[in-house]
């Protein structure tokens, strides 16, 4: 098959059969294009003409690159292509899986980085309290750090999914569902929101049923909460690095700190295995250092 028609197959399929999100979708076409403007360049247009010594010399070359690319980098380019080469061999459209002896390379294993529990309350308390969006920052922030919910899960609210009460629906990786905890400080900061706050911002913009609004009445975006939680940084005071995925570091790490179970977290994270969860384990090995020194007679 051509090739661009054989990528705009593959991509239809992600984003209607497996329902990814577009996020996941618009990595995989960054990662593909470049793959297949490497193979118009080389002399490919049809898919049959694809081989493992062509994918071999396509990883090898990236590989070498200057800069070398990270790690994981590579190898998401290389789920990426072989993603695609087994839709094709699975769908028939090709005979044979090309890029079935592809192997990603082993990325090394780095550890999330968790603010303290005070650098998390410098950072909830940040957002000035008396002004609007500083009320509407604060819940974000309360919610992101009380239920582990990754930035998009966040922006992608609904006012309807606060309405269980203590809990909240969030729509994950894949459009799967769960149910969280919601702590009474968050609770609290998001019903100041909603009672104070959102209702200007909505009558500022077309109508919405997104939770997060931004000052124009539209929905918040990821860009926009990065944002928030970078001035509140800042305004906190904390020099180390902060992402979105910061206080989901933080929430993991200090649920297990204070003795949660690893598979309770698994859930509340919405990690589909529990070897993802695990890796917040490691994160504490500090603290388990302090037990042992303090605790055990022969330890010093």
């Amino acid at each position: 098959m051509q090739l661009d028609r054989a990528l705009d197959s593959y991509l239809r399929h992600v984003t209607i059969e497996r329902g990814l999100s577009a996020h996941t979708i618009a990595a995989y076409r960054r990662d593909l294009d470049g793959y297949l403007d490497w193979l118009h360049a080389s002399g490919i247009t049809d898919t049959g003409e694809v081989t493992p010594a062509v994918i071999g010399h396509f990883i090898a070359e990236r590989s070498g690159a200057d800069p070398a690319p990270a790690a994981t980098s590579l190898a998401r380019l290389q789920s990426s292509v072989r993603g695609w080469h087994r839709f094709l061999a699975r769908e028939g459209i090709e005979a044979d899986d090309p890029s079935g002896r592809l192997r990603p390379p082993k990325a090394p294993r780095r550890l999330p980085k968790a603010l303290t529990i005070d650098q998390v309350e410098r950072l909830l308390n940040a957002p000035p309290s008396d002004e609007p969006i500083g009320i509407r920052d604060r819940a974000l922030l309360e919610l992101l750090y009380a239920t582990g919910a990754r930035v998009s899960e966040a922006v992608g609210l609904d006012v309807d999914d606060l309405a269980h009460g203590d809990v909240l629906r969030l729509r994950g990786k894949g459009s799967k569902e769960r149910i969280v905890p919601i702590g009474s400080f968050a609770r609290s900061a998001v019903d100041a929101y909603l009672t104070r706050v959102r209702p200007q911002l909505a009558a500022s913009g077309r109508a919405s049923a997104r939770l997060f609004l931004g000052a124009r009445g539209a929905p918040l975006s990821r860009q926009s909460a990065w944002l928030v939680i970078r001035a509140a940084a800042e305004r906190a005071q904390i020099t180390a690095e902060v992402s979105p995925h910061t206080l989901r570091h933080s929430f993991a790490t200090h649920l297990l700190q204070g003795g949660a179970d690893v598979r309770v977290v698994q859930e509340l994270l919405g990690h589909a295995s529990v070897a993802t969860t695990q890796i917040y384990t490691h994160v504490s090995v500090d603290t388990l250092r302090d037990v042992y020194a303090t605790s055990h007679p022969r330890a010093r």
